[in-house]
């Protein structure tokens, strides 16, 4: 009965929740403002209503529910598009969840909270929700303003700053390292494990979901798809991180390969539907008469976030060198908090680290900025013009010489020959040490794994061991000896550089690069030392190893270099694929154009909206409504300026153009559903059936040309017999006579309409 239950379980939650997400999109809510309200609807604080009582067995779904979120949101993530942000943004979206960090430490030191109780606050509002902060763009039809993008652009890279986050939070909870110590030695670990998955997964995954493309069905595809997204969430749970964690690293694997659409196309079910379970969960933990009870602190913590984060990402944007303007409507349009929040709160008080409360105030918080944020976001022109003009003169003088400075520096930057040969070997190095510390650190849990796998009667004794110490040493001498030749590079070229000029730099040029050499062999050391195990038998397994490494240097040295080299190479190739197209289906960054009172807006085609199947010209928006497509998203796949020909088909993304009155009139129009009858046969159904040509029929004597057999009645002849010969696919010019039997192939209604008028004028027939 357990199952049954369940199930019911699951019928409630999915039915409530649609019903209350459907109200809360007619008002104008996010959808996850209803899951959360559904889920205190019929949780067990609201007897009255309590539909679901066993939370515990929810929240097993609720759990695949996170997966499949984190999951979908990676999916947006890519280096690909990390790179297209830029540095600048990185630096300042990191820039403002500090600022934001800071000043909630204060305000809950001011509030007489424990340091974590500030550490879980600081947490919830430093991330904000890019469901509800994408969906509140569109809806004011500034998400391709450059205001827009930037925010847009934030909220991608506060994901990252989420998942950090989490992985400290989840740290602070399980290991109590709150400290200065302790929080740099989780951020190394937790580079080091990205490192190490990524640096797998983007050989593996690409390979993988190749494989899969070519040898299986898209259902096979699904289900492997979800096996490895189910285990790569595992392994994370293993290393001692979250459930999360190794969904969200997948997903930006995932997006890294040309399959990112169709699999985001496949999991789209299956995430909506956990997603709302999980998020339902969430509000089932949520005691209504708490949340009316901490009114006071919800409203009091939201005045805090519309004050305090629009504050830090203004002033995170300004200091990387964004005008003033953009950068305080940027920040005034990321103010919504949402879901990252909810788990963060979630797993503290999962944890007992923060008192229940932190429930209510984080759904709280959500809801109130949620709804302050269109009314901000309307006066957000506004307001930046404001600011600008009335800020003081020497501050206005200082931005200026800053900004100034800072594209100096870049420009210098850029012209710098001794920083841009650098760059890439300090960027390999870095990836390289990640690496091999994800490796040597996990070792003890990749142990377990093998040993699980090959179970203690494959090899008896410590021979197991041996054997996989050997193993890993193997596998991390290639990125050691490639560490130390990029190193021994940068020795030689800062030798050159800095010994330049000088009278005896030929004879100082030699005792340069060896000291250089000699510092780094040293950090090498004191790296290795630190992360190499030394207890035990595992001394002696090193020794072992290293022997074996030493022995791999001297003879493979070269096949080692060779072989790192086409592992480098394959990465980047793995970075860098896909259409150029397919790259640019984010609309670049706009300059300013309220001058000419235009704006850009896109709108998704529905599955019965009245215009699919129709060209762009057939639609005649520009003279009737007087706006224009100025681009087309089909399944991942960019047509800018699509020619008036182009076909319109369902889910198509399509970018409109004009002023608000124009496009608000256009997305109308390519949106409207009439639920006209149409013809609903499918593929399954098409059918190839053989008629004959009866003296007196319409079509005896006329060419395929003349009766046009697939315009008029959607049919195509497939074949004609006459006196025994076939004569297959014939052409337009071909004349059909009295006893042809011809092949027709189309859809049953059709076949029938097709039918019943070759008959239509034959003596003794219908019709005739």
């Amino acid at each position: 009965m357990q199952g049954v239950q369940l199930i019911q379980d699951l019928a409630v939650i999915l039915v409530v929740a649609g019903a209350v997400g459907w109200l809360c999109q007619r008002i104008g809510l996010s959808v996850v403002v209803g899951f959360l309200v559904a889920g205190m609807v019929i949780g067990p604080y609201t007897p009255p209503f309590a539909l679901v009582t066993n939370v515990e067995r929810v929240d097993t779904l609720a759990q695949l529910g996170l997966v499949f979120l984190m999951f979908s949101i990676g999916l947006q993530l890519s280096l690909r598009k990390l790179r297209r942000l830029g540095f600048g943004l990185l630096a300042a979206t990191f820039a403002g969840a500090l600022g934001v960090y800071q000043l909630s430490r204060l305000a809950a030191l001011a509030m007489g909270w424990s340091a974590v109780e500030g550490l879980f606050l600081a947490g919830m509002l430093m991330v904000s929700s890019s469901a509800i902060i994408s969906k509140i763009l569109r809806e004011a039809g500034t998400n391709h303003e450059r205001a827009g993008q930037l925010a847009m652009g934030v909220t991608v890279l506060e994901d990252v700053v989420a998942v950090v986050i989490l992985t400290l939070l989840n740290s602070v909870v399980h290991f109590g390292r709150a400290g200065g110590a302790g929080i740099s030695q989780t951020l190394l670990l937790l580079g080091a494990f990205v490192a190490l998955a990524g640096v797998v997964g983007l050989l593996l995954v690409p390979w993988f979901l190749r494989r899969l493309s070519i040898a299986a069905e898209e259902e096979l595809q699904t289900l492997l798809m979800g096996g490895l997204l189910l285990g790569l969430a595992v392994l994370a749970q293993a290393a001692g991180y979250s459930l999360a964690l190794g969904a969200f690293l997948l997903g930006t694997i995932v997006a890294e390969t040309p399959h990112r659409h169709q699999i985001e196309r496949t999991f789209a079910g299956m995430r909506d539907i956990f997603s709302a379970v999980f998020f339902v969960a969430i509000g089932m933990q949520i005691d209504v008469a708490l949340l009316g009870r901490e009114a006071f602190l919800i409203l009091g913590v939201a005045a805090l976030a519309l004050v305090f984060r629009p504050l830090a990402v203004s002033g995170g944007l300004v200091l990387t060198g964004i005008p003033v303007k953009d950068a305080v409507r940027t920040g005034l349009s990321v103010s919504p908090i949402g879901e990252f929040s909810f788990i963060i709160a979630q797993l503290g008080v999962t944890a007992a680290v923060v008192p229940p409360r932190f429930y209510p105030l984080a759904v709280g918080v959500s809801l109130v900025t949620t709804l302050a944020a269109p009314l901000v976001m309307r006066r957000a022109e506004a307001v930046a013009g404001a600011i600008e003009a009335r800020q003081p003169a020497w501050l206005a003088d200082w931005i200026r010489v800053y900004q100034s400075w800072l594209e100096t520096l870049a420009r210098r930057r850029e012209g710098n020959i001794l920083w841009r040969l650098s760059q890439p070997r300090i960027l390999q190095i870095g990836l390289g040490a990640l690496f091999v510390t994800g490796i040597v650190v996990f070792s003890g849990q990749l142990l377990t794994v093998v040993e699980r796998w090959l179970g203690e009667e494959a090899m008896p004794g410590p021979w197991l061991k041996i054997g996989f110490w050997t193993v890993l040493t193997l596998v991390i001498v290639a990125p050691i000896v490639a560490i130390w030749r990029n190193l021994s590079a940068m020795a030689l070229l800062y030798a050159e550089v800095s010994t330049r000029g000088q009278e005896n730099a030929a004879r100082l040029r030699p005792f340069v690069e060896a000291g250089l050499k000699v510092a780094a062999a040293a950090a090498l050391y004191v790296w290795m030392s630190a992360i190499l195990p030394a207890e035990g038998t595992a001394r002696w397994l090193l020794l072992l190893s290293g022997l074996v490494a030493l022995a791999a240097v001297v003879f493979l040295r070269r096949k080692l270099i060779r072989w790192h080299s086409e592992l480098e190479v394959e990465l980047a190739s793995v970075v860098q694929q896909g259409d150029s197209r397919m790259s640019a289906t984010s609309a670049p960054w706009l300059q300013a154009h309220g001058e000419w009172n235009l704006q850009m807006i896109d709108c998704t085609l529905p599955d019965l909206a009245d215009c699919r199947g129709r060209s762009i010209a057939s639609l005649a928006l520009r003279s009737r409504l007087g706006c224009s497509v100025v681009g087309v998203e089909r399944q991942g796949y960019l047509i800018p300026l699509p020619p008036p020909d182009t076909v319109l088909f369902p889910r198509d993304k399509v970018l409109l153009l004009g002023t608000a009155a124009q496009v608000k009139a256009g997305k109308e129009a390519l949106s409207a559903v009439t639920l006209a009858p149409v013809d609903t046969s499918d593929l399954a159904e098409v059918r190839m059936e053989a008629m004959e040509i009866h003296r007196g029929s319409p079509a005896a004597g006329c060419r395929l040309g003349e009766i046009t057999p697939a315009q008029r009645r959607g049919v195509q002849i497939a074949g004609v017999q006459r006196h025994g010969a076939r004569i297959l696919n014939p052409s337009a010019q071909e004349e059909l006579r009295c006893g042809d039997r011809i092949l027709a192939l189309g859809s049953p209604d059709q076949i029938r309409g097709f039918s019943a008028w070759l008959w239509s004028n034959s003596e003794g027939k219908p019709g005739a």
